[in-house]
């Protein structure tokens, strides 16, 4: 699962100023009148152009759980592109992001101190300029284990150091076994 991936663009959906068409045809006729074909919309919801024209049509209401849930996902994200740029332009210069998680949280620090992984619950808020290396990366295509580093990289300078006001020679933060992970700009 890609918690860190996935609660980014949860953070950036909650900016919306309208709500997603609601019904699975709706869903469906935005797709196709954003990749003006049925055929590349059936390609990526892996199921067939007929199926696709059929709900388009409204021939079909309801679609199963797991198409359901590939087609929200979709048009939320295509869904207010201005208004998704505008949200992750603001968290990357001025607001930044906070974020909030429970997990495993370890580090490597010199001999002699205590760096054995622990659960911790934090809520830290990261600076503009994490934001930004957050949302570039997953732009990028990042992988959940970069995105990972970027935000433990993030912690161990906000948090563990306290923006360099506690420098030691705390070497690298990890995250092992996340349990929970929001996102909020």
């Amino acid at each position: 699962m890609a918690m860190f991936g996935d609660g980014l663009e949860q953070a950036v959906q909650k900016a919306f100023t309208r709500p997603i068409p609601k019904s699975a045809g709706a869903q469906m006729r935005y797709l196709v009148k954003q990749h003006k074909s049925t055929k590349q919309v059936a390609q990526m919801l892996r199921i067939s152009q007929r199926t696709v024209e059929r709900y388009v049509k409204d021939q079909i209401k309801k679609p199963r759980k797991d198409l359901a849930q590939r087609l929200e996902r979709e048009v939320k994200k295509r869904w207010q592109p201005q208004v998704q740029a505008r949200a992750k332009q603001n968290a990357a210069t001025s607001e930044g992001v906070v974020i909030d998680f429970r997990a495993r949280l370890g580090y490597t620090a010199p001999i002699g101190s205590t760096d054995q992984d622990r659960i911790r619950h934090l809520t830290v808020a990261l600076p503009p300029q994490y934001a930004a290396r957050l949302f570039t990366a997953q732009e990028r295509g990042a992988t959940e284990r970069q995105l990972q580093e970027i935000a433990a990289n993030a912690l161990k300078e906000v948090y563990f150091q306290d923006g360099g006001r506690r420098a030691g020679s705390l070497e690298e933060v990890r995250f092992t076994d996340v349990e929970h992970i929001e996102f909020e700009l």
